[in-house]
């Protein structure tokens, strides 16, 4: 009996994954639960393991194919079983045939025209990042050619290859513009010069250029960012904080605190801490939109961002307001070291309400980081350097070396209004610099 391996549920949302790479052959022996191939997702890269032991005896949808959640990917039969044949794969392809076919069928005296579009509506499916995709770009979505399941489903590189087709448009054929303008704004036609866009060069591949197409995941980050930017109106609050104390609490326990823990003792785990502690006094700042309401969290979970050789992506701790500063150490660290393996699991990059990103990895001083939607607001921690600093001492004020980082907070000022940021993140500062943290490891 061969068992099918088909395209997993990856998320609420998700309608549809692309397969990565096969990590088995034709012909090999897998265990059940083994890695057997890469998928890419909205949201997540992941492997999917073998649902049974056995041979892998067919393949039926290739790399770089956006398949449909729940499609058969492939089969697994028993071992030493012979193998499939694979013209079988080709079985569901006369599918979108009847799909078109009632439009002629019916021809009924009345009105024959509607029918087709009506039809053409019907057969067009798509992922709600698609649909999200196309009415931010006024884009007829029954107008894209699709090639995911059988040329019935859009899929997201679909919709961004008809978008970048149609913006590449109007520089091949600057004639047309004259011809539209004096309908929408007759003064146009006195200025056509900004309609054309400066062109790009074209470039080829040669001995000082080499050109490689994106990937999957660069493609859904740039989109995300774009769409984040379009989205919330972003502002940006910078604020200093002395992390003195805690650098000092670090030298003296971060051995004992890694042969207890198994991992070492970040300075990211007490920003966590101090941002939950925030969070909880200015709720709007965990809180997102739908449409025009606010829809405040009562749940804290935090993405953190985590650089990977490939991209980007944001894996979150769920509940995060439950455990202690060595209970996220651990977690930050193994939702990272899980996201570079590439096992996480979906809801372990959903459900996110607040973001931290740390770009002082590399020693640098601060960035504005962009909010990842649909929350209101990310914080950005940047480098910790040492330099000179006025303190306060009874005899009055005098300069010491501290440990020094930049704090930033970008917010959505559709909701959040720069005082509220600004208390926010005074918040987060005040809870670093004053907090006894060696009663709480």
């Amino acid at each position: 009996m061969a068992t099918d391996v088909v395209m997993p549920q990856m998320g609420e949302s998700i309608a549809e994954g692309t397969i990565v790479k096969w990590l088995k052959k034709v012909g090999e022996t897998i265990g059940r639960d083994e890695p057997l191939l890469e998928v890419s997702t909205d949201k997540v890269d992941t492997e999917v393991p073998s649902p049974a032991a056995g041979v892998l005896t067919e393949i039926l949808h290739q790399e770089g194919e956006t398949v449909a959640v729940n499609a058969v990917l492939a089969r697994i039969g028993e071992a030493g079983g012979a193998s499939a044949p694979a013209p079988a794969a080709a079985a569901p392809a006369p599918e979108p045939a009847p799909i078109a076919t009632p439009v002629a069928a019916p021809a009924p005296v009345a009105a024959p025209v509607p029918a087709a579009p009506v039809a053409t509506v019907e057969k067009v499916r798509s992922s709600p990042l698609v649909r999200n995709i196309a009415r931010e770009h006024g884009v007829d979505i029954a107008q894209v050619p699709a090639t995911g399941s059988g040329g019935t489903r859009v899929s997201k590189d679909d919709i961004l290859g008809f978008i970048g087709q149609a913006q590449a448009a109007p520089v091949a054929a600057p004639a047309a513009v004259p011809v539209a303008a004096p309908v929408v704004a007759p003064a146009a036609i006195v200025a056509p010069a900004p309609v054309a866009a400066p062109s790009l060069p074209a470039f080829a591949a040669g001995e000082r250029t080499s050109i490689e197409p994106m990937t999957k995941m660069r493609k859904i980050i740039a989109e995300g960012m774009l769409n984040s930017r379009r989205t919330s109106a972003h502002v940006t609050t910078f604020f200093e904080a002395d992390f003195t104390n805690i650098a000092r609490l670090r030298e003296r326990v971060k051995k004992s605190f890694e042969a207890q823990n198994g991992t070492k003792l970040t300075f990211l785990p007490f920003v966590i801490k101090a941002t939950l502690d925030a969070l909880k006094a200015i709720p709007v700042v965990n809180a997102s939109t739908d449409g025009e309401n606010i829809i405040y969290k009562n749940d804290y979970n935090v993405g953190i961002a985590v650089a990977l050789d490939w991209g980007l992506i944001v894996p979150v701790i769920k509940n995060a307001d439950m455990l202690s500063i060595s209970g996220l150490a651990r977690a930050s660290q193994d939702l990272a070291t899980r996201a570079r393996a590439k096992q996480l699991k979906p809801d372990e990059v959903s459900g996110g309400t607040f973001s931290i990103t740390n770009f002082g990895l590399y020693g640098g001083l601060t960035a504005t980081p962009i909010i990842n939607q649909p929350q209101l607001a990310i914080l950005g921690l940047g480098g910790i350097h040492k330099k000179p600093w006025v303190i306060e001492t009874p005899d009055g004020d005098a300069l010491a070396i501290r440990s020094i980082g930049v704090l930033s907070l970008s917010f959505d000022h559709r909701i959040i209004d720069g005082a509220v940021g600004d208390q926010f993140l005074a918040h987060v500062k005040k809870t670093i610099e004053t907090t006894d943290w060696a009663s709480l490891l």
